[in-house]
């Protein structure tokens, strides 16, 4: 198959970014602030919302946040979004009792919250909006480990939601979202270990030490658009850059494997060997300046994906021990959300500040 393909997008990145967003894993291990308690209250509050949607004979997600009321709350998930938007792009709050409840209950106390924060987007083309995120490499094949389309017959990669849905490792990534929030509701037996990496760090260090990769970087870089997410008949390929700014704001939409799929079509341009030496020293300055943090039970996190990177270290579940990992997943649109840079509604559908965007166009 041949195709013409035509580069568009590239973004002036050359200044370093400043400000709280900037940050290495041992500021944070210094610094519990990112970590916060519930206020006095709020899980009883929060109890007392999920009683009322029961009683009313609701689950997630066929409710709204009128049926979930919070009113205690507000000043609190505001401060949420203002430390994720302005702030160091990662909260993550302590200590909800999820075993208190079982999962039937937990989605919808989950998916209740997440509403107060921001508007929740379908992860998947078959219309997944609250994802699990557990090990399902052998699940009697109910998902199976998917390999993306081949357009070549080189070795395809494995696709991310495969690897995300096994128990190995997650290199760092973002996700088509403004911010991800994941909850706790069991770990397994070892490892799983978060990892989160400041993309304004990673951005200013490579500028410093290589400034013409950094230069790559704030160019195009083709990647897929895999099937097992966007479902059939989506544009299968598309360009972005990296790094883009606007008004001051950087954001980054990266995932290497969406890059490597790519190089699967023969009509895309073959990555040169210092595309991916800037590929390489960006993977290398956020495993260095990350920070590893494991989950508790009853954690939530939640991460600015224009500014956070994230990733796990492989893990192991004991089922008859009854440690066998589970997180609930929501992808949020923010309303205080930054301006994206020209050409990113290719992936997002629209860049202006506070739009509901990003997400995966149900179709299936």
């Amino acid at each position: 198959m041949s195709r013409s393909i035509t580069l568009g997008h590239e973004m002036t990145a050359a200044q370093p970014i400043s400000g709280p967003c900037v940050w290495t894993g041992e500021t944070l291990e210094n610094d519990a602030t990112w970590c916060r308690a519930w206020p006095q209250g709020a899980v009883n509050e929060i109890d007392r919302a999920w009683r009322r949607v029961s009683e009313l004979g609701l689950r997630a997600p066929d409710f709204h946040v009128d049926a979930f009321p919070l009113p205690s709350l507000a000043g609190f998930f505001d401060s949420i979004r203002s430390e994720l938007e302005d702030g160091r792009g990662v909260v993550r709050l302590k200590g909800f009792p999820v075993r208190d409840y079982d999962n039937t209950a937990l989605r919808s106390i989950f998916w209740g919250i997440g509403c107060h924060l921001g508007t929740a987007l379908h992860q998947t083309a078959a219309g997944e909006i609250i994802g699990e995120v557990r090990d399902e490499s052998s699940d009697g094949g109910r998902v199976q480990m998917q390999l993306s389309a081949k357009a070549s017959g080189d070795q395809a990669v494995l696709a991310s939601r495969a690897r995300a849905r096994s128990s190995g490792p997650l290199r760092f990534h973002t996700d088509r979202c403004d911010a991800i929030a994941l909850l706790c509701v069991q770990n397994g037996l070892q490892g799983g270990v978060s990892k989160l990496a400041s993309i304004p760090h990673i951005h200013n260090e490579i500028l410093r030490r290589r400034p013409d990769l950094h230069a790559l970087l704030c160019q195009d870089y083709w990647r897929s658009r895999p099937e097992d997410e966007d479902g059939p008949g989506q544009e299968k390929v598309f360009a972005l850059p990296i790094f883009g700014v606007r008004d001051g704001k950087l954001t980054s939409q990266y995932s290497r494997t969406y890059v490597e799929q790519a190089q699967e079509f023969e009509f895309v341009p073959r990555l040169t060997p210092d595309q991916n030496a800037a590929l390489d020293l960006l993977a290398d300055i956020a495993e260095e300046s990350c920070l590893n943090s494991p989950f508790e039970e009853g954690d939530i996190q939640l991460l600015n994906n224009h500014v956070v990177y994230h990733g796990r270290t492989a893990y192991e579940d004991d089922a008859a021990a009854g440690k066998s990992r589970l997180l609930l997943r929501l992808w949020l649109s923010m309303p205080n959300s930054r301006a994206l840079p020209e050409g990113h509604e290719i992936l997002w559908g629209r860049t202006d500040p506070g739009a509901v965007r990003g997400g995966v166009e149900r179709t299936l």
